[in-house]
């Protein structure tokens, strides 16, 4: 399946293309991942915890960056996941492009998932719009790292107290993703056809 993002910050373009490139920094947007090991500049490891009900998925995670253009702005990653049991798993390529606009960047993002085995069953009936949500909630993120709040979190960090350079503030630990409260946000999506963002977009002129 194929779903699309698009929002706006009021970042530099420099500024939104060193966050796509700093792929440690975007793999806690995934909804329910944890980084586990740096492999090297290109791949990494992470976990990815998912609760579908009384279900509780573990999946193993390798995140490849497949793709730079630093002329057309893009990056793709490339996303397996096992699930730790044998259920099945999935898989998605997420490319990331970035373009000018006045007063900030657009971050343009399009997914290609496919789900395999039991996994794949769980969602049925619902897993488009689940897959959604959490796209979504992956862009959100994306987006508060870029806009104002990144600001006051860079202002949070602490400082060491031999008078070094401050080290950023542990990250909390991942929650897994809510298959259940997912799926019923994204009914309600569905009827209403609203959803709720972290952040509002920045105006367009």
């Amino acid at each position: 399946m194929k779903i699309e993002n698009s929002f706006e910050v009021p970042a530099p373009k420099e500024q939104a293309w060193d966050l796509l490139m700093d792929v440690p920094q975007i793999v806690p947007c995934m909804p329910g991942a944890e980084l586990v090991d740096t492999i090297d500049e290109n791949t990494w490891k992470a976990s990815m915890a998912v609760k579908l009900g009384p279900i509780s998925l573990n999946f193993a995670t390798d995140v490849v960056r497949e793709t730079v253009d630093e002329t057309a702005n893009s990056v793709t990653l490339n996303v397996k996941a096992r699930e730790t049991r044998g259920r099945g798993g999935a898989q998605a390529a997420i490319q990331s492009s970035l373009a000018e606009v006045p007063g900030g960047t657009r971050v343009d993002i399009v997914t290609e998932l496919t789900m395999s085995g039991a996994v794949a069953q769980y969602g049925r009936g619902i897993v488009q719009d689940v897959a959604a949500q959490l796209t979504n909630t992956f862009a959100d993120c994306l987006k508060g790292k870029l806009g104002p709040e990144a600001a006051a979190e860079a202002a949070a960090e602490t400082v060491a107290t031999d008078g070094s350079a401050p080290h950023p503030a542990p990250a909390p630990a991942a929650k897994p993703i809510s298959g259940l409260g997912l799926g019923l946000r994204a009914v309600g999506h569905v009827i209403s056809g609203f959803f709720k963002r972290l952040f509002s977009p920045a105006p367009k002129s």
